[in-house]
């Protein structure tokens, strides 16, 4: 049998991550697609076909489309700068057409539960309104239709997670009493891929769930038992949609952007009534429990919902922007793979090598208005790739061995790069370590000259003890 043509559109984001491993060990030729190429570069998988296209540029899309049968829709705005319902329902018009232009078979898109009976929530009708625009082209859709995903790296879960490690008391608004049919990643990921095999899902919206129904009080309590932790809930009346987001963007490692849309969406029941697939497609479904347990063991995820980011901000030259910089030259006598090394392990428990608690400092005020903050930590404690959080930054670029490159994703009033460059010398080697700041306006300049002291300290100190630490490693 000839296996089809795959695009993952959506190939670097939470669900697309790991579903692209295992298309390719099932036989399937994939064409992984992005909107940022060194993200889809770093990517250790086996297949070359990565095409870098935006589904907001419709020119971008044709290339990324050639001699593919079916495509994989992956693709939300949630979270993202300005109008995400907008750019969702712009984003999937231009894949259908696209699409249909290419002569597609068929598209597989992922959504959310819900009944439009009881009065979705923005977020979740935005979800099932994509589903109709895919189809509206006249392609045959596939729309898999989930509630809460458990799984390593899944942000619901690890809003879950994080309450319950650190409220033993929680005060919880009336939205914990909705009802959700929690599904395992690993399930959801079966689904994706037995659909292709199967025609009677062929146009078709089908139901995905675990086949438990719980709120999420009752989730949090099995959480809580299988963390080995007392959970004590006062439920409260008070707590509208956005004290609980906010509440959310303090506790959790999820940002307010995202808090607040999936906070939403929490005041609907989340269930499957349509059972249809669980004929169709026979799997013995994980238990919610050692769903929990399997996302909990698995300290490094293969996928992180903090890997889906948003619109990327190039770094032009001196000459089409203003902006300033704090440059620093460090001569080191190691060798400069020793030096990168330690670069690439900044950030997380890591640390940035200088003023730690100015660094935490400087999280937790982001935190308070909004922002990402520092709790998202880094996926891996030594190993980066491009698309990676590391803290409240973003790693844009890096060339192993010689360049990193990261963009803040705190609340500024402009845009930050923070970059490292390595290089060999007749000594050593030598540390080019320059933090950029393109303002926005007045406020943005005040906001550099204020701060211009600070800077000089940390970025200073923080060079010269990157360098110390790789010296004292190589003694």
């Amino acid at each position: 049998m000839i296996k089809e043509k795959i695009l993952v559109a959506g190939a670097t984001g939470y669900v697309g991550g790991l579903l692209v491993p295992l298309l390719l060990e099932k036989g399937f030729s994939v064409r992984c697609m992005a909107r940022n190429p060194a993200k889809l570069a770093a990517r250790e998988w086996k297949t070359k076909d990565r095409v870098a296209a935006d589904t907001l540029d419709p020119a971008s899309l044709d290339t990324a489309m050639e001699r593919i049968d079916i495509a994989y829709y992956l693709i939300h705005a949630m979270g993202s700068k300005g109008d995400f319902k907008r750019k969702d329902i712009q984003s999937a018009q231009n894949f259908a057409r696209a699409a249909s232009r290419a002569g597609i078979q068929r598209i597989v898109y992922l959504g959310g539960l819900g009944r439009e009976a009881d009065g979705l929530s923005d977020h979740l009708r935005n979800r099932q309104e994509v589903g109709r625009v895919l189809s509206e082209t006249g392609i045959s859709v596939t729309e898999l239709r989930a509630s809460i995903i458990i799984g390593a790296g899944s942000a619901s879960f690890e809003i879950i997670r994080d309450l319950v490690k650190k409220l033993p008391v929680m005060i919880t608004p009336r939205w914990v009493q909705s009802r959700a049919e929690p599904i395992a990643v690993d399930d959801v990921l079966f689904y994706l891929i037995a659909c292709l095999e199967e025609s009677r899902t062929i146009n078709q919206v089908l139901e995905i769930g675990g086949g438990e129904i719980l709120t999420y009080g009752g989730m949090m309590k099995q959480v809580a038992a299988v963390m080995n932790k007392r959970l004590v809930m006062i439920k409260v009346p008070v707590l509208t949609p956005h004290l609980s987001a906010y509440w959310l963007n303090l506790m959790t490692t999820v940002p307010m952007s995202l808090a607040f849309s999936l906070v939403e969406g929490l005041r609907n029941d989340t269930i499957c009534h349509d059972h249809r697939i669980r004929k169709w497609i026979p799997r013995n479904l994980i238990p919610f429990q050692e769903a929990v347990r399997r996302a909990l063991n698995q300290k490094l995820p293969d996928s992180r919902w903090t890997e889906a980011s948003g619109e990327s901000k190039e770094l032009l030259s001196e000459k089409d922007r203003h902006f300033f910089k704090d440059e620093r030259l460090v001569h080191t006598d190691v060798r400069s793979e020793k030096l990168f090394g330690i670069i690439q392990r900044i950030g997380g428990e890591n640390g940035w090598y200088y003023a730690s608690r100015v660094w935490r400092l400087r999280g937790f005020l982001d935190r308070l208005i909004g922002g990402v903050g520092m709790r998202r930590g880094r996926r891996h404690p030594v190993q980066l790739r491009a698309g990676d959080a590391v803290d409240f930054w973003r790693l844009e670029t890096m060339i192993p061995g010689k360049m990193i490159k990261l963009r803040a994703e705190m609340k500024l009033p402009g845009t930050a790069w923070l970059q490292f460059k390595v290089s060999e010398s007749a000594r050593g080697s030598v540390l080019e370590q320059t933090a950029i700041f393109e303002p926005d306006g007045f406020f943005g300049q005040l906001y550099w000259i204020v701060l211009k002291p600070v800077h000089f300290f940390i970025f200073r100190n923080m060079a010269r003890n990157i360098a110390a630490v790789a010296e004292r490693k190589q003694t």
